[in-house]
């Protein structure tokens, strides 16, 4: 699918982000980091993953869906898990999230995870994702072919039938789901 004509991306991330502020704002952030770590452990049940497998992750900022609740029962369930580190030109590194430093293991650490959980705007019924507009996703993802990507949202960021599909480019990789405080939401994913 190529770029849906309609709403730019541009326009579109700024609708977005506005009602992150909006949606944030009226979530109970210690509920909601309960409730997407229980999720993300069945997740990975679900998926036969376990002690031993690589997760991705990321930190969340405070209008994002808390991970941090996400990250630490990831890594007590004997998973390792790895959180980006963005680089200047916009790609990603990787550093375990154990690791105080940071120490950097590579923009190829990516490949090794079972499972990518990233962060987005909001996603549609086809699995495209809306992203900062970096690109920077869009090119760690590359490194993981095959690997199912989960975007962590609020709930009511998944977008539904009603409304506009988001622009799809050549370069953007599909979701195969999206997890929110309210649960997982399975997508096919289409190229």
């Amino acid at each position: 699918m190529m770029s849906v004509p309609g709403i730019p991306k541009r326009s579109r991330r700024a609708s977005a982000r506005a009602r992150r502020r909006e949606l944030a704002g009226r979530r109970d952030r210690v509920v909601d980091s309960t409730a997407l770590a229980r999720g993300g452990l069945a997740l990975v049940d679900d998926l036969g993953l376990g002690p031993g497998h690589t997760v991705t992750s990321y930190e969340s900022l405070p209008v994002e869906p808390p991970t941090e609740a996400l990250n630490t029962a990831l890594v007590a369930a004997g998973m390792r898990v790895l959180v980006p580190l963005t680089l200047p030109d916009f790609d990603l590194d990787w550093a375990d999230v154990r690791d105080p430093d940071r120490e950097p293991l590579g923009l190829d650490a990516v490949g090794s995870a079972s499972l990518v959980l990233a962060p987005g705007l909001g996603v549609d019924g086809a699995g495209t994702r809306l992203g900062q507009g970096g690109g920077c996703y869009d090119r760690a993802l590359l490194r993981a072919p095959g690997v199912p990507v989960v975007v962590l949202l609020h709930p009511g960021e998944l977008l539904g039938a009603a409304d506009q599909p988001l622009p799809r480019e050549p370069h953007d990789v599909p979701v195969s789901g999206v997890l929110t405080a309210d649960g997982y939401v399975g997508l096919p994913v289409t190229a």
